[in-house]
């Protein structure tokens, strides 16, 4: 991913993005993948509830770890095909100097679907 800034956006391209918080219930490898990657699946709360997302996160985080943790996610992009898997989310972080991701997750545990604003 590129560092440069992206171009300047009104308020209300912002608020097109609904990214919101969930508990990971279950994570998996995903060895199928062509990038190393986790399937996770996300509880959003009643109104979304629990969605499936690749993520690749394998150099920071195991599967095991992963349950019952807060990250969050884009729920409002079309899912996506990873190989035989339906992403239906786009689980958020950054990049640590080494390239490698690192979840982006609220600091406090928040209802599950509270969306960012």
């Amino acid at each position: 991913m590129s560092s440069e800034k992206a171009p300047d956006i009104g308020f209300d391209d912002f608020l097109k993005v609904d990214i919101r918080a969930g508990t990971v219930v279950e994570a998996e490898p995903f060895p199928e993948a062509r990038k190393p990657a986790l399937k996770l699946k996300i509880d959003f709360g009643p109104e979304i509830g629990v969605k499936k997302s690749s993520a690749q996160i394998t150099v920071h985080y195991r599967p095991e770890e992963l349950v019952g943790r807060q990250v969050m996610a884009v729920v409002n992009f079309p899912p996506r095909q990873i190989g035989r898997f339906m992403s239906e989310v786009l689980t958020l972080g950054f990049a640590d100097a080494s390239g490698d991701v690192v979840l982006a997750v609220p600091d406090k545990n928040v209802p599950d679907g509270s969306r960012l604003h």
